[in-house]
């Protein structure tokens, strides 16, 4: 099994559109399988810099393809699986009302009384 990886072994790229798979470059899966020795799928925020940059410009590449587009990949062996996620973006939160004073509290209780 690690042999035909080495020879014919795709990355399978997790996207919010669906899994789309990278045909890699012999030195690239050769990396990869190293990459994956340990863990069969790993998220994008682990990788180290260097391995996020060779993710994003092989899915760059148009070496990125689809597994309804292409029925080869079907038989191709599957290094490994990256969970490759677009950034969460923050909402804004709503403005807070600043916190009352304490000279604010005390004429609130004067007028209460």
């Amino acid at each position: 099994m690690l042999i035909e990886k080495l020879a014919a072994g795709v990355v399978q790229v997790e996207t919010p559109i669906g899994p789309r798979f990278i045909m890699p470059s012999f030195l690239q899966r050769l990396y990869l399988l190293w990459m994956f020795r340990n863990f069969p799928i790993l998220p994008h925020p682990v990788l180290s810099r260097r391995q996020q940059r060779m993710i994003d410009r092989m899915c760059g590449e148009q070496s990125f393809a689809s597994m309804a587009y292409t029925d080869a990949l079907e038989e191709a062996p599957v290094i490994g699986t990256i969970e490759h996620r677009p950034p969460v973006s923050v909402e804004d939160l709503p403005l807070r009302r600043p916190a009352a004073s304490e000279s604010s509290l005390r004429a609130e209780a004067r007028q209460q009384l």
